[in-house]
């Protein structure tokens, strides 16, 4: 997990919950400028995060950081339906800050360190920045006193490292709202090579990643680690489903070489592989094909034929590798596109959904999920 080069391998003060963004960047350097000994969880998951930006951001930055995957709590808290709700579209901002958070606090015990702190800037973000949240964000996730918001700071109330002396809170800031000019000079302060673009980096925040992760939060009941697998095979490639006497079933695509690449890493067991023998052509991925009817099969072998130009020119059936765990069998199709019958939902539809089930989750909420 630890991708640190050429950092000191003393104990830290201080995890920050290190996004990549300015806003924790600046979070770290405001606590490294104190003379304190700093050290960034970058946490990943199939809709935010990214291991191989680490080393880069290290060296650009100067900073110590480790990244962790949360992708199986992730993917169990959306299961069991954020208590919290969903933002404008599949984003649950408050339930994922809770569960970021208690995933920091035992990665700070571990560590030895002292505290918290995140970037966060009060008022910044309708959903989870607001005074009252931020609070009950912190409550919840058991941080209450350990979370120091450096930006933010002397806007609220004083945790028990600027009470300690560990940290002067008059060296840090009262900075809120939406505007960046703050966080600008700041970084300028600090001479920072490189400022990131604004945004959140959230994939659950845009409308097409919905229409993609929906469907397998509705249609897929498999174990939480292999949801999260099934969240990011939905990154990929074409998306498309099929719905047949109850049964759902679901083909990704690949656009182009790097697709196909991944598509075929991404298989296990009871997938197939589908491609076009002796022609360039794209790579389908039939998640559970192993088990699917001979003729939904067919059609899927048919739908991916068809994104393969020279196939499809043939105007003639044309012969698609069906693989299982290196068992290859051959069956003849003719490349077609069923699209009325394999599609991905519409964003309209996705969003009705959300609220029909999110309506239902609170008249019947689940358990909590939280982190041991």
């Amino acid at each position: 997990m630890d991708t640190r080069k050429n950092f000191s391998q003393d104990r830290p003060d201080v995890i920050v919950l290190f996004s990549g963004g300015l806003d924790s960047i600046l979070a770290a350097k405001v606590l490294q400028e104190q003379g304190l000994v700093v050290r960034c969880l970058h946490c990943v998951s199939p809709f935010f995060g990214s291991t191989l930006a680490v080393p880069r951001w290290q060296q650009l930055y100067d900073l110590d950081i480790t990244h962790l995957d949360v992708s199986a709590d992730f993917a169990a808290m959306l299961r069991a339906r954020p208590a919290h709700g969903f933002g404008k579209v599949m984003n649950p901002c408050i339930d994922c800050k809770i569960l970021l958070l208690r995933h920091a606090r035992l990665y700070m015990e571990s560590a030895g360190a002292r505290f918290l702190a995140s970037g966060e800037v009060l008022g910044q973000r309708p959903m989870s920045q607001r005074r009252d949240t931020i609070h009950r964000i912190s409550r919840e996730a058991g941080v209450r006193d350990l979370l120091l918001r450096p930006l933010s700071a002397r806007l609220l109330p004083p945790t028990a490292a600027e009470v300690s002396g560990l940290v002067d809170r008059e060296r840090l800031h009262a900075i809120s709202g939406r505007g960046r000019n703050d966080q600008l000079a700041l970084a300028r302060h600090y001479g920072l090579k490189e400022i990131p673009t604004p945004g959140g980096g959230c994939r659950l925040t845009e409308r097409e990643n919905a229409r993609r992760y929906w469907p397998v939060l509705s249609w897929r009941n498999t174990a939480a680690e292999e949801l999260a697998q099934d969240f990011a095979l939905a990154n990929l490639g074409r998306q498309f489903w099929r719905e047949a006497a109850g049964e759902h079933y679901w083909l990704c695509i690949g656009r182009n070489d790097a697709d196909n690449k991944k598509l075929a890493a991404a298989a296990r067991a009871g997938d197939l592989l589908l491609s076009v023998q002796h022609l360039p052509g794209p790579l389908g991925l039939a998640r559970g094909g192993a088990a699917w009817p001979a003729d939904i099969l067919k059609e899927a072998a048919a739908l991916t034929a068809s994104y393969a130009p020279k196939a499809a020119a043939l105007g003639r059936e044309v012969p698609m590798g069906v693989e299982n765990a290196g068992d290859r069998q051959t069956v003849n199709v003719m490349p077609i596109r069923p699209e009325a019958t394999w599609a991905d939902p519409a964003w309209e539809e996705v969003r009705e959904a959300i609220r029909q089930d999110m309506r239902s989750a609170f008249l019947h909420p689940p358990e909590s999920n939280e982190l041991s």
